[in-house]
């Protein structure tokens, strides 16, 4: 007799990662083949297309009515909105599962209270905790991850978090890695911008939405002195840059914008060398992007960061210091044999630890393991 088919449900209600869901749902298909049904459930992405994968159905079920402009004020009151009835529909919508994965609850006072009942949940801790949170957002978090039955974390760092700063229980705290977008490296891709192209210097690239957290004044401050390179600091802000802009040193430039899937390939196969001077994080989609690319990497030594350097496909410096940032920036790119021990280093930790097909596997065995449960 065969085994029934497992039914899966990944959740994203506001489309906060939709690379990673969409290369997660691939993958989970991919490798459970006709054993698993594979659902995505999210809303429509407000920033532009995204690029789906095979095997799957994605279902835009939140927010489907979406005023004003991505940010805007009137499209959060319309989400804030929607949030309980759509919270409310899928908790109907996952009677027909047998495990419902959250990647984001992002109204944790609501969320804790809004959750399916009687199937196994699991929450992906992409951030342990919120960075800037509201009131009550902190005790709520907490409570949502003793609510749920599993919690996947992207690094060992995380999992300590949640174990020892959090009182987790160790036995529902799974760490599973963040799988590098190879998927972004395949098909066709967009030209970079005339004005890019026409640059023949080396380029370092910091790419990402642009927060205070990823400290862009520190890697300002370490590229002065940098002489016949450029810097490109890449992404869409969610802060004010104008003073940014207005001290920067020569060789720096902005994309100050989204940048779209078809895009990214353009800035990743350019760059020389790919800066990640985070002052805090658990782990980051850029990296794995970066190291999809086989682009050599410069990081800061904080949350997993440590954890892919330990690759090879990485250096480390601490963060905040911009005189030993500037140092790393100055020898990698004068050392270009140094460059491509990280960039072959990064390319095997791609198709290795953090390939998608073992990363779906893991997952696998983790819902495998709660229904029989």
């Amino acid at each position: 007799m065969s085994s029934p088919v497992l039914r899966v449900q990944v959740v994203d209600p506001s489309a906060f990662t939709p690379p990673y869901d969409h290369a997660l749902c691939a993958a989970l298909a991919r490798v459970g083949g006709d054993g698993v049904d594979v659902e995505l459930v999210t809303s429509r992405f407000a920033y532009g297309s995204v690029r789906q994968g095979e095997g799957y159905a994605t279902r835009e079920a939140f927010y489907r009515i979406a005023p004003g402009a991505a940010g805007s004020r009137a499209r959060r009151a319309a989400k804030l909105a929607q949030h309980v009835p759509d919270m409310l529909r899928e908790r109907r919508h996952a009677r027909a599962a047998d495990v419902v994965h959250f990647q984001w609850l992002t109204v944790q006072p609501l969320d804790v209270h809004l959750l399916p009942r009687n199937v196994p949940l699991v929450l992906t801790a992409h951030d342990v905790l919120p960075r800037e949170p509201r009131a009550g957002q902190l005790r709520a978090q907490r409570r949502l991850y003793d609510r749920v039955d599993a919690v996947v974390v992207h690094s060992e760092h995380g999992a300590a978090r949640l174990r020892d700063e959090l009182g987790i229980d160790p036995g529902k705290v799974h760490v599973i890695p963040h799988g590098a977008f190879t998927h972004l490296a395949e098909g066709g891709a967009q030209p970079l911008p005339p004005e890019l192209a026409a640059v023949e210097k080396p380029v370092v690239l910091c790419f990402g939405l642009l927060r205070p957290y990823k400290g862009i004044d520190v890697l300002l401050e370490a590229w002065r002195g940098i002489e016949d390179a450029e810097l490109w600091i890449v992404g869409l802000p969610k802060m004010g840059i104008a003073s940014l802009r207005a001290t920067a040193p020569p060789g720096v430039r902005f994309v100050d914008r989204f940048v779209a899937d078809e895009e990214i390939p353009a800035y990743f196969h350019r760059a020389d060398l790919v800066v990640l001077p985070y002052r805090e994080i658990d782990q980051s989609g850029v990296l794995f992007t970066a190291l999809a690319f086989g682009a050599p990497l410069l990081l800061t030594a904080v949350g997993g960061f440590p954890e892919v350097a330990a690759t090879g496909a990485a250096e480390l410096v601490p963060p905040g210091d911009a005189a030993a940032l500037h140092t790393a920036l100055a020898r990698l790119l004068a050392d270009p044999a140094a460059r491509e021990r990280l960039a072959a280093a990064a390319r095997a930790a791609a198709a290795g630890p953090y390939a998608w097909n073992a990363i779906a596997e893991r997952h696998l065995a983790l819902y495998r393991a709660l229904v029989r449960a």
